[in-house]
């Protein structure tokens, strides 16, 4: 009888075990927030420099031929946000992360970035945004995939326009017109 009672004892032990390992994740009610949820439009204009002695965008791998749409490519980006067009203005964050060359037959690129606001509400806030980019198409469509800060749970999506491009260096300026729901 004491054997029995031993094993079952070093079986409710072990459930115990087994059971209370699982306890690192519970599901919530979301309206535990208790905030409504919002939409929020930033326009923004994103600087890439590639050009001169001090790049914000560096290319760390270069396109594995010697093709024009720069497959294989991934640049790496430190890019102004600026609240108007001229590089000299206002700065109100970073869009950091980088864009590779995802495309054979088009110049495509994946990009993969947050945009990390510095100024007034949204400072220390970000949204990050990941999807194809093919630069030559007048308005470019990527889903904003997350965000923290004033941004929690974000998703959306943004809308980019090159304003400006120089051939030469491959600076260029783009719009971008960010659409977020968040709470």
């Amino acid at each position: 009888m004491s054997n029995l009672i031993l094993i079952l004892a070093a079986q409710i032990l072990l459930f115990t075990a087994v059971a209370s390992a699982g306890d690192f994740a519970k599901e919530m009610n979301p309206k535990r927030f208790h905030k409504k949820e919002k939409l929020t439009h930033l326009r923004v204009y994103w600087h890439d420099i590639v050009s001169g002695q001090n790049p914000t965008a560096i290319m760390i791998q270069k396109a594995v031929s010697n093709s024009s749409t720069s497959f294989g490519s991934i640049t790496m980006m430190d890019n102004a946000l600026t609240s108007d067009v001229p590089v000299n203005s206002t700065v109100v964050g970073q869009a950091q992360g980088f864009y590779a060359g995802a495309a054979q037959r088009e110049l495509g690129f994946l990009m993969a970035m947050n945009f990390a606001f510095k100024t007034g509400k949204y400072n220390g806030s970000t949204i990050t945004i990941l999807g194809r980019n093919t630069v030559f198409s007048k308005v470019r469509e990527m889903p904003v995939v997350g965000g923290s800060g004033v941004f929690r749970l974000a998703r959306g999506y943004v809308e980019a326009r090159t304003k400006w491009f120089d051939p030469k260096t491959g600076d260029a300026t783009v719009e971008y017109n960010c659409y977020v729901l968040h709470y």
